[in-house]
């Protein structure tokens, strides 16, 4: 099979296409023949060798934690699913034609693979980070970096909970988070200003890692009440930084009840095949991403 992988760390150049041997699925785990793989910033750090800690690899190694496909094989233990199914959900080196996942759910009616591959980690990110920020309904929070897959959730699951939002995002991204229920203003200059004059913010997240940790601190008044999924030097400032995974399987199984509500929907903002993962990456790093960014196998 073809599978996307690297040998050693470094920018986007060390992604190769290369011929691999098939996983098979373990105890507990599916296989899939996989449709779509999602790109997550948590991928490109991990090739870059920057978050080790919580995802330790051994080289030469795939890439990947997302996809959604067909099960092909069940692994020992496994109940509620058949070869055939359409899933969704997290593994192992799914930028690739086959990928064990070891977190999965059926797929939601009416869902496309694309769409769905960018959900599994996205959804669980958002989940923990607005459990671990403390926010309550009545209450504001700020996020960040609002546009991505990440921040397109939390807008979603936090006005789905009553919780009243802020985001920072590009000028051309600021139609699209209004459109998801939040407050938007740009980032850049002045922007600490442009959200005070929004209203005073209880809570915070930094998703984009672009150098805002003081700011988000100063904004709520309180380091506790601030969150980061994209600055590594956040500590320093008394932030914690959230790197380390929940329960997948309640992540997935909130994500279905939300879609099927209505309550939830990621755009695709672009598909890529296996061979385009260094623009995939390239893309992902730059930022401004409005919703999700996919591989088509």
């Amino acid at each position: 099979m073809k599978r996307v992988s690297i040998a050693e760390f470094g920018g986007p150049g060390v992604l190769r296409l290369v011929d691999a041997e098939e996983p098979h699925a373990g105890p507990g785990q599916v296989r899939i023949a996989v449709r779509a793989a999602g790109v997550n910033p948590v991928d490109w750090r991990i090739r870059e060798g920057q978050i080790l800690k919580a995802h330790p690899i051994e080289l030469p190694s795939g890439v990947g934690l997302d996809a959604s496909g067909v099960v092909d094989e069940v692994g020992q233990g496994v109940e509620g699913v058949e070869v055939g199914d359409h899933v969704f959900g997290e593994g192992s080196n799914t930028y690739a034609e086959f990928a064990v996942l070891s977190a999965w759910a059926r797929m939601p009616e009416g869902l496309t693979f694309e769409e769905a591959a960018g959900y599994p980690s996205v959804v669980e990110t958002a989940l923990r980070i607005i459990r671990e920020v403390g926010v309550e309904a009545g209450q504001t929070l700020l996020v960040s970096g609002a546009s991505g897959g990440v921040g397109s959730a939390v807008l979603q699951i936090a006005r789905d909970r009553d919780i009243r939002v802020i985001g920072t995002a590009g000028a051309a991204n600021q139609d699209y988070l209004r459109g998801l229920g939040a407050l938007a203003t740009t980032y850049g200059e002045g922007w600490v200003e442009r959200v005070r004059r929004l209203g005073h913010v209880d809570a915070a997240l930094d998703l984009a890692g672009s150098g805002v940790i003081r700011e988000l601190v100063e904004l709520t008044g309180d380091p506790q009440k601030v969150i980061s999924i994209a600055d590594l030097a956040a500590p320093e400032f008394g932030v914690r930084f959230s790197g380390v995974a929940g329960s997948v399987p309640e992540a997935l199984a909130e994500a279905v009840g939300l879609i099927s509500r209505g309550k939830l929907r990621i755009p695709v903002e672009k598909s890529y095949t296996l061979a385009e993962a260094v623009a995939a990456h390239i893309d992902s790093q730059t930022g401004h991403t409005r919703g999700r960014r996919v591989l088509v196998v």
